[in-house]
């Protein structure tokens, strides 16, 4: 006699599965520029700035990458502290009496921002120039040739160029290409102290290095030292226009991942592509075909037996 179960007796349904219950978190009150904020435990303390809608300037953080505490642009005031203290990365504690805009602050940033400015190309940084203004900096009067770092942009395959003139070190390109998000690894930063510069394994040409053209090193970049070779293109011959471009968002056609897109285009034609940096599936990030792969949009249909031409 068989031990299967009888279909007239089918065996009952055991319990539905429940999601566990969340965890409750400990919500931390901090006082900033005045007004207090409640903030969950773990939160730093540009987050808690944030949600009290203050406006606190950053170029080498970014949501999706790990703090590295490089640019000090986000540096704040903390009473009882020494030091200023980076808002990017230190943690909010109970009880913090916190100062963003202190003339202490306000010394501090445009400083930093004078060094950079006076040292690096920053004429393709609009966020950048808007700091600038903001904290009436002037990088001038460290004069017209101090410590640059100008040199020739490297132009080695046709889908984007690297110009270490606009670099300032800020390292997300190099977090990008590491565990953070493509974990390829195949530009780092070397050397040490003023000879410390972004570069493939032993300086060779983009083509001969680890890189996977994925390009998400092009999206965190905050300065245009890394740029698509179109955009390149277009401002070398002054065409450039970003205020005759539209932007249409999208998905990728590629495959099933759904990655969102952002096709910016000019004339007629696509000359950027990105990613929304708050899409759940993509988080800024996309491969190959999807940040470059567009090509075929300005492919005409040709008659039979002849070649597709470009428009």
């Amino acid at each position: 006699m068989s031990d299967a179960p009888s279909a007239l007796h089918p065996i009952p349904r055991g319990p539905v599965p429940e999601a566990p219950p969340a965890h409750s978190v400990r919500r931390i009150d901090v006082r900033i520029d005045g007004q207090t904020v409640s903030v969950p435990e773990g939160a730093t303390i540009l987050h808690a700035a944030r949600e009290a809608g203050i406006d606190t300037p950053t170029l080498c953080y970014l949501e999706s990458l790990a703090p590295v505490n490089v640019c000090r642009v986000c540096v704040v005031e903390l009473e009882g502290s020494r030091a200023l203290v980076p808002a990017c990365s230190r943690k909010v504690e109970p009880g913090m009496i916190i100062h963003t805009d202190s003339e202490r602050v306000r010394l501090s940033r445009r400083m930093v921002l004078e060094f950079l400015a006076s040292s690096v190309d920053v004429s393709t940084a609009p966020e950048f120039q808007g700091y600038l203004q903001r904290y009436a900096a002037h990088p001038e009067r460290f004069g017209a040739s101090a410590a640059t770092v100008a040199q020739a942009p490297k132009i080695d395959n046709e889908l984007y160029i690297r110009d270490y003139s606009k670099c300032i070190l800020c390292y997300k390109c190099v977090e990008a290409c590491g565990v953070e998000a493509q974990n390829t690894f195949a530009i780092a930063v070397a050397g040490r102290g003023f000879s410390a510069r972004i570069a493939t394994e032993y300086e060779v040409p983009l083509p001969g290095s680890a890189c996977v053209y994925c390009g998400n090193c092009i999206a965190v970049c905050p300065t245009g030292a890394l740029m698509f070779k179109a955009e390149y293109d277009l401002r070398r011959d002054g065409a450039w226009d970003e205020a005759r471009q539209n932007r249409t968002d999208t998905v990728c056609p590629y495959c099933g991942v759904g990655c969102n897109l952002t096709i910016h285009e000019q004339d007629g034609k696509i000359v950027h592509v990105s990613s929304p940096l708050d899409h759940s599936v993509t988080r800024g990030n996309l491969c190959i075909k999807g940040r470059f792969g567009w090509q075929f949009v300005e492919i005409q249909p040709a008659p039979d037996g002849q070649k597709s031409k470009k428009k």
